[in-house]
């Protein structure tokens, strides 16, 4: 039996459900029961039946799910994959903004601990964030974090004025400008899609701006169309410039094996991978459901707090 039908098999036996981000490693993906964007993976474990989650991604991803699911194992392979985004936002610090910004509501993105969701009015994921801002009244003030950059883009995309909280991503941060117009002038028919974590310098080049999810529902359309699946003719003339984590691609390739795509090389032509999403392999997962080791916990009152800001936003969505 190899290390894939090990990890099968434990599943079965313990009725547990293996859950990952798109920016896991290609063979975890390819392992897991489902592979989702940070909403998608927060709306399946709500509503699994699952006994035991196995949450390959970060650690806020399954803080989340274990605010979700307070009665089932939630297990994480690699308990040291942070995030830098969700590290540049501590609760003290949330709550001293908050302070000095009084009447404000609190829009977290979901990319933060536990304890920041917990002083929060509503969670939002980078696919859900524009249309739930929208719905928020519009003479209400708001604050914004951790992610400026999204939050930028919201505010250029609505009119509005949120006070942005000064925290990024690693991975998007770091995007070169100079490669992106590099592999525009390559590939001059090449579509750009870009996530919104991205600085403006980037996002301003992009076809697209979309979530991890919405850029993968966009490659698999033709390149005119949202609303038709292309052909193979059509796919194999179809190229897409990617600046958002790589792990994408592979969802990406596998989903529309003819187009070929792109990835936007860091400053300097560093690496465009999150190293805390690559914490996972399949031996610590494997290791992790043998043992159910790594098992999350999340302080009751920290818990009881946090769920009303993420299911109002799963209500919102």
């Amino acid at each position: 039996m190899n290390i894939v039908e090990e990890i099968r098999a434990l599943c079965q036996e313990k009725n547990a459900i293996i859950m990952a981000h798109y920016y896991q490693r290609p063979e975890i993906q390819d392992v897991a029961d489902f592979v989702g964007d940070s909403l998608a993976l927060a709306q399946v474990a709500a509503k699994t039946d699952a006994d035991i989650i196995v949450m390959c991604g970060v650690h806020f991803m399954a803080e989340t799910a274990k605010i979700l699911c307070p009665n089932k194992k939630v297990l994480i392979p690699a308990p040291e994959a942070g995030c830098s985004l969700a590290d540049s936002c501590k609760a003290a610090d949330l709550a001293a903004w908050k302070v000095a910004h009084p009447n404000h509501m609190v829009v977290s993105y979901v990319n933060t601990s536990a304890a920041v969701k917990a002083l929060t009015d509503v969670v939002v994921t980078s696919s859900n964030a524009l249309k739930i801002v929208k719905q928020l009244p519009e003479d209400r003030p708001i604050l914004f974090g951790p992610d400026q950059n999204l939050g930028g883009y919201i505010n250029r995309m609505t009119g509005r004025s949120m006070e942005l909280w000064n925290g990024g991503c690693h991975v998007h941060a770091r995007f070169s400008e100079e490669a992106l117009l590099a592999l525009k002038e390559q590939y001059p028919t090449a579509k750009v899609l870009a996530h919104p974590e991205c600085k403006q310098s980037i996002l301003q080049h992009a076809d697209v701006i979309g979530s991890t999810q919405a850029l993968l529902d966009y490659a698999k359309q033709s390149n005119s169309s949202l609303e038709r699946p292309i052909s193979n003719s059509e796919a194999s003339h179809l190229q897409y410039i990617v600046a958002t984590e790589s792990g994408i691609l592979h969802e990406m390739q596998k989903s529309c094996p003819e187009v070929e795509f792109i990835a936007v090389p860091a400053e300097g032509g560093g690496c465009n991978e999150c190293e805390y999403m690559r914490m996972c392999t399949l031996e610590n997962l494997r290791d992790c459901l043998l043992n159910e080791s790594n098992e999350i916990a999340v302080e009751e009152t920290i818990a009881h707090d946090a769920i009303r800001p993420i299911q109002r936003m799963l209500e919102m969505s």
